[in-house]
């Protein structure tokens, strides 16, 4: 009586060429995952600075003015000037106790000046200038 050998495997060479076209795989997929991350990034800011304008603007009908460029953007949520602001809005502008961050969780820079207002993200490296992703996002930029 002869016995079979059964292989219950696979042999090294059909585990490389497994591996190899994962990696082919990893080298197409990746670059196009990474590439799309910081462009919604980039989208996701313009429209949290519209959002962001919106509560600005609601706080001009009630108050006549903008807030100050040194009361920023927490005039959203807590009057910074009772006696100024006397027709603030009883629940705020901003749902929370917290101001939204950019994607890159840092804080919205606000300006006021003569009026026209700028909301300013400084983009993935937090300092002025870059380009891409560590770029300067402008509200007057958004479309």
């Amino acid at each position: 009586m002869k016995l079979k050998k059964v292989n219950k495997g696979f042999t090294l060479i059909e585990l490389m060429v497994v591996i190899m076209i994962l990696g082919l795989l990893a080298a197409f997929v990746i670059p196009n995952i990474t590439g799309k991350s910081g462009e919604a990034k980039q989208k996701l800011v313009c429209i949290q600075m519209k959002s962001l304008n919106e509560s600005l603007k609601m706080f001009k009908i009630d108050n006549g003015e903008y807030p100050t460029t040194e009361e920023g953007l927490s005039a959203l949520i807590l009057n910074p000037n009772p006696d100024t602001y006397t027709s603030y809005a009883s629940s705020a502008y901003i749902e929370g106790k917290n101001l939204p961050k950019d994607p890159w969780n840092k804080p919205y820079l606000y300006l006021n000046v003569e009026g026209a207002v700028e909301l300013i993200s400084l983009g993935s490296d937090g300092k002025e200038g870059g380009s891409e992703e560590e770029s300067d996002h402008l509200l007057s930029q958004c479309r």
